[in-house]
């Protein structure tokens, strides 16, 4: 089976939205797929999973705290700890049972996850292939730079890149703000795409139309059923 880790280069670069663009998209264009997917974590009372209800009722998000704050410091409000078998556990299990599994990480690569483990180590123990989402935005290049030679430190098994427009922008905004042979030749990492900004996301169909037509997802090496 195959497992992508969806992380990013900091919080609010729409790794939520792309996860579940990559779910449609697969469920709809790759017959007898059974695509699964998980959030390593919740904090907030309200967040990405209250997002994907909207979508799917089989979304697993092992463990939740009510502070939308860091992980390590949500759980310490509330006297508890983070226990990675927990999500290790409910990883396994949803393995056995799909053949694709799409897991959204939280924050950028360098988000820690524990009080002395990042996304990048976790993605690096749990060999994890990896998927970068960029924010099209000033500053982007060197956010993706340094996310990149995080994972490259970590040995994280670092498949691709997705540019996501988190706000409307102009073909000359994502040239300028996110050069793709600029990152591609600084990373050595593949862009595979750029996602445009969507205004009002209601339907599945859509995403994975917008996907299919904007993503080369081909260097992911999903096999068709």
């Amino acid at each position: 089976m195959k497992t992508l880790l969806i992380s990013a280069t900091d919080t609010d670069a729409g790794k939520t939205i792309i996860t579940t663009a990559l779910r449609a998209y697969y469920q709809q264009y790759f017959s007898g797929l059974k695509v699964g997917l998980m959030k390593l974590l919740q904090t907030g009372v309200e967040g990405d999973g209250e997002f994907y209800q909207q979508f799917f009722d089989d979304v697993v998000i092992p463990l939740r705290f009510n502070a939308p704050l860091a992980p390590p410091v949500a759980a310490d409000l509330e006297g508890k700890f983070i226990d990675l078998n927990v999500i290790w556990q409910s990883l396994l299990k949803l393995q056995q049972s799909h053949d694709l599994l799409l897991v959204e990480a939280l924050g950028g690569l360098g988000s820690p996850i524990t009080h002395d483990l990042t996304i990048a180590q976790l993605a690096s123990n749990w060999h994890l292939e990896t998927i970068l989402v960029v924010p099209v935005k000033l500053g982007a290049i060197a956010h993706t730079v340094a996310n990149v030679a995080l994972a490259k430190h970590h040995k994280v098994k670092l498949k691709g890149i997705v540019l996501n427009c988190i706000n409307s922008c102009s073909e000359e905004d994502i040239n300028n703000w996110t050069s793709k042979q600029l990152i591609e030749s600084l990373t050595q990492v593949p862009i595979l795409g750029c996602f445009p900004y969507v205004d009002k996301i209601d339907n599945l169909a859509d995403l994975a139309q917008i996907t299919a037509h904007n993503l080369n997802l081909t260097k992911l090496n999903i096999n068709r059923e």
